[in-house]
């Protein structure tokens, strides 16, 4: 079977994310459940419609970015509505500026996806919305003469202008937020007397079971100071946790990995009445250095797929010499990528673009691991090393500085099985570190 190399570079795009409802980018999906900890979605999905169906539940999903939580809130949303429930996905970097978030900015980001997803619907008609209105019309008339908005404004289209408007402006961003903070909760209260509450009651009539927002991408807060002197996502997610979960509905929200390893972690599960999920990488080796059968196993095909979706993954596995000089090569791609599946997707596809050609060859592969190997060494110092150094010898990471520095830069991946959590160094940072003698503390 001859492979187009065009259209397998194509389907590599590691910033592709995998919807549910399409049938085309299901054949790439790969479960990598049984080698993650467990079914975190089908957990998730149970909550929502079996334990809590009728009471507002709150949930945090994290996760290493890019290591696939978009592509199963996707499958979640998907479960959701077989569920009978009306599921509001959002990714919330289009209406924020990570950099520079608050609650109020949050709230008005759920409140305009879920006006917008409820005049999407033929039967439903929105609620009315007057207190609402009215606190939109008054941001309206604050910010007047830099986003040339009239008051009448319609309330989708005005909370959009007035979000595109500050996320490219620290300057309106200050005075919205001036004007949104001092009314908090009055705000919460108007979005779920005036939208969530009575949009429930609607959708129940028309056999709906509820109303889930998944709010994704706010894992992706910058880790900046606030001016209260705490960083962004402690703030948000402790300090104003309370706000987070008093919508009237089923919410998941994503979240920075760092706060697993926050000094705050304690007040953070307390204020929310949950405990986040965390999706970790898929394995590559086990604690003990082993190879991991099924986590490699589950690689392979995500590889396979990529380039024979049509096919059952029992006759990919011949075909691997379609693709590669050797299954030695396509064992090495995998191996160094740790399972992170970004990684082994922006790996392959470095490979395709220097060698261009088929098979792909391991020769290639080591210059792209080398020219990775290069680039990633540049970013770390002496401390750092050392820090790696303590990882690699314990498979531990204590405490939230080091979280910062070592997994919040994928200097080291998370893993998780039967026991609970462990570490290892990036595939690539332990080469190196091998090659160097760094980890008996001492470099050549």
């Amino acid at each position: 079977m001859e492979l187009d190399l065009q259209k397998f570079y194509q389907v590599t795009n590691p910033s592709q994310v995998l919807k549910a409802d399409s049938p085309e980018d299901e054949k790439y999906y790969i479960d990598f459940s049984q080698v993650r900890g467990g079914k975190i979605i089908e957990e998730f999905r149970d909550n929502i419609t079996f334990f809590s169906p009728e009471e507002p539940t709150c949930e945090l999903f994290t996760g290493h970015i890019g290591c696939g939580k978009s592509t199963e809130l996707l499958r979640l949303k998907a479960a959701l509505e077989k569920a009978e429930f009306h599921v509001v996905y959002f990714e919330s970097s289009q209406d924020l500026e990570m950099g520079d978030v608050d609650i109020g900015d949050i709230m008005l980001a759920i409140a305009r996806r879920v006006i917008e997803s409820i005049e999407s619907l033929e039967k439903i008609t929105l609620p009315q919305l007057r207190g609402f209105q009215r606190i939109i019309d008054g941001a309206t008339r604050l910010l007047q003469t830099e986003i040339d908005l009239s008051a009448e404004v319609a309330l989708p289209l005005g909370i959009g202008k007035i979000t595109a408007k500050t996320k490219k402006s620290l300057e309106l961003r200050k005075k919205l937020r001036d004007y949104l903070e001092p009314q908090t909760e009055n705000i919460l209260e108007t979005i779920n007397t005036e939208l969530i509450e009575p949009t429930v009651e609607k959708l129940k009539r028309y056999g709906k079971k509820g109303l889930v927002v998944i709010v994704d991408n706010l894992d992706r807060v910058e880790n900046i100071i606030k001016p209260g002197g705490r960083p962004q996502p402690e703030y948000l997610f402790v300090d104003r946790g309370e706000n987070l979960r008093q919508l009237k509905c089923h919410v998941i929200y994503t979240m920075p990995l760092s706060l697993m390893f926050s000094n705050d972690y304690n007040r953070l599960t307390s204020r929310l009445a949950v405990e986040p999920k965390v999706l970790p990488m898929v394995p590559v080796r086990l604690r003990d250095g082993n190879e991991c059968a099924l986590g490699m196993k589950n690689l392979r095909q995500m590889v396979l797929a990529r380039a024979f979706p049509d096919l059952d993954p029992e006759v990919r596995l011949g075909l691997i010499s379609e693709i590669f000089d050797a299954p030695e090569t396509l064992d090495r791609l995998c191996q160094i990528s740790g399972g992170h599946v970004r990684e082994l997707l922006q790996l392959l596809r470095g490979l395709i673009m220097k060698e261009r050609k088929l098979p792909l060859s391991r020769e290639f592969l080591e210059r792209v691991i080398q020219d990775k190997s290069n680039q990633m060494k540049l970013g770390v110092d002496d401390k750092e090393w050392e820090l790696l150094r303590q990882v690699q010898q314990t498979q531990e990471v204590k405490g939230d500085k080091e979280y910062q520095i070592l997994i919040g830069t994928r200097l080291v991946y998370e893993y998780r099985d039967s026991q609970g959590s462990w570490f290892q160094v990036n595939p690539i940072l332990a080469e190196l570190g091998s090659s160097h003698g760094l980890w008996h503390g001492s470099a050549d």
